[in-house]
């Protein structure tokens, strides 16, 4: 633990974004990486924690995304486990649930597998 005497000093300082940086999520499967995306005529990009180089970067021409809804600024937004649905906490005091990446379809059996399968 740092004694109340010591100050706290960054690490890495990546400087390739045009606009505000909106979005920051980490790799679920590959810890020391962050992905960010910023506002307006930004970009998105990914960046290696450990050596503060940038991996990637995509100019995006737009926004990471615009969600119209709330009255005042979003302060945060958290991607749920399955990937689907992307919650958004705003200064107008409310959360948001959105529906951004649609849950996969799964194909229905034909009649001919169900009929197999019930023959083996």
């Amino acid at each position: 633990m740092a004694s109340s005497n010591s100050t706290t000093q960054w690490l890495h300082r990546l400087e390739d974004h045009t606009a505000a940086v909106k979005a920051l999520a980490w790799c679920p499967f590959q810890g020391n990486l962050l992905a960010s995306g910023g506002g307006g005529s930004d970009r998105y990009s990914s960046g290696a924690t450990h050596t503060g180089a940038c991996l990637n970067s995509i100019d995006t021409g737009s926004q990471v995304a615009e969600l119209t809804g709330h009255t005042s600024e979003v302060l945060f937004m958290a991607q749920s486990p399955d990937g689907c649905t992307v919650a958004s906490a705003a200064g107008d005091e409310t959360l948001r649930f959105w529906n951004v990446f649609r849950t996969p379809e799964v194909a229905k059996p034909t009649k001919r597998q169900i009929l197999n399968h019930s023959l083996t």
